[in-house]
């Protein structure tokens, strides 16, 4: 199988046009677990991924506090070196190792930033990460873990001081592109003025359309668009109900989001327009699902969430899926 390759904005990177994203690689005892995860089956949906024609995995520090990323490697380091994917990764959410299912704190100070690099690398088992992005924008400590105040240089690190530090790693070659993720587009073109913006990574599904300045923003500034969750986490999969809802491991935290319980009968509803579409085609909700979110101006590349490598048999129908556009305005509600 060949996925049809898009350049990254001016990155210099070619990806498919759907790439894994690992955030369930982390497995359980964390904050945002979806609950447990067997390494083996993790490493085998990677490389099942590669086989498949997918050229990149997005990860993140944060995902199983470390343990993501600890995966990725391991599944790298079992492919040949001319086989292996991009690795994105991301920075800035820090987390307590004295309580993990606290919530990690948004902190890009440039002392963290470093010892963040630097432990991503070592977890990946990389000497370059080809893709690295801040996760979210500096909210600072505003306590300490143990609750009392923080020293002056814990607060919130203003945007151009931290994107100038990404743009210092990406000179010193500890990266090859750098990219912000879930940054407005006001936040964007503050950071263009600095260092140009390699790609952008905003949420993005026909029940989350909250980003699309920014997608415009990238689309008009030449910067490559990775959205990610354009199956909602599952719930546009065309295989979500009330009765999976009832059976998805106890601490997965999709159990008490109102997109999975008190808004779950209307969330359906578009999973109905989904389905009239894909029987037109022949093809799966899913597809039709990174099918919308791919034909979106600007977008690259969709990271597609897997837990096991059959959860990827229908990606090869997803990105060679073109849409009238009667079709995407139906299954959007317009």
């Amino acid at each position: 199988m060949t996925l049809p390759l898009r350049p990254l904005g001016a990155s210099g990177l070619d990806i498919s046009a759907i790439g894994l994203g690992a955030w369930t690689f982390g497995g359980d005892g964390w904050r945002f677990t979806w609950g447990a995860q067997d390494d083996r089956q993790s490493i085998e949906t990677v490389h099942r991924a590669v086989e498949l024609g997918v050229n990149w995995i997005d990860t993140a520090a944060v995902y199983g506090l470390g343990h993501s990323e600890e995966v990725v490697g391991k599944a790298l380091a079992g492919l040949p070196a001319a086989d292996r994917p991009y690795v994105f990764t991301k920075v800035g959410l820090v987390w307590d190792p004295a309580n993990p299912a606290a919530a990690p704190r948004r902190i890009m100070r440039p002392d963290s930033v470093r010892r963040e690099v630097e432990d991503s690398l070592r977890r990946l088992g990389v000497e370059v990460i080809d893709l690295y992005q801040v996760h979210w924008p500096d909210t600072g400590a505003s306590l300490n873990w143990d609750g009392t105040e923080p020293p002056e240089d814990a607060r919130a690190t203003p945007l151009e001081e931290y994107w100038q530090v990404m743009a210092d790693l990406k000179a010193e070659g500890k990266v090859r592109a750098i990219g912000l993720s879930n940054h407005g587009p006001e936040q964007l073109a503050v950071a263009q003025r600095i260092a140009p913006v390699d790609a952008v990574q905003p949420p993005l599904s026909l029940l989350n359309r909250s980003a699309e300045p920014e997608i415009e923003w990238a689309a008009d500034h030449g910067a490559g668009v990775i959205p990610y969750q354009p199956l909602h986490s599952g719930l546009l999969s065309g295989t979500f109900t009330r009765e999976r809802l009832a059976l998805l491991d106890p601490s997965d935290w999709r159990r008490t989001h109102p997109d999975f319980t008190t808004d779950l009968d209307t969330n359906l509803r578009t999973v109905d327009r989904l389905r009239t579409v894909a029987q037109a085609h022949g093809t799966t909700v899913g597809s039709v699902a990174i099918a919308w979110v791919l034909a979106r101006r600007g977008v690259t590349g969709a990271i597609a969430g897997a837990r096991h490598p059959g959860q990827m048999a229908d990606w090869e129908q997803a990105a060679g899926l073109r849409l009238t556009e009667q079709e995407l305005e139906f299954v959007a509600g317009e």
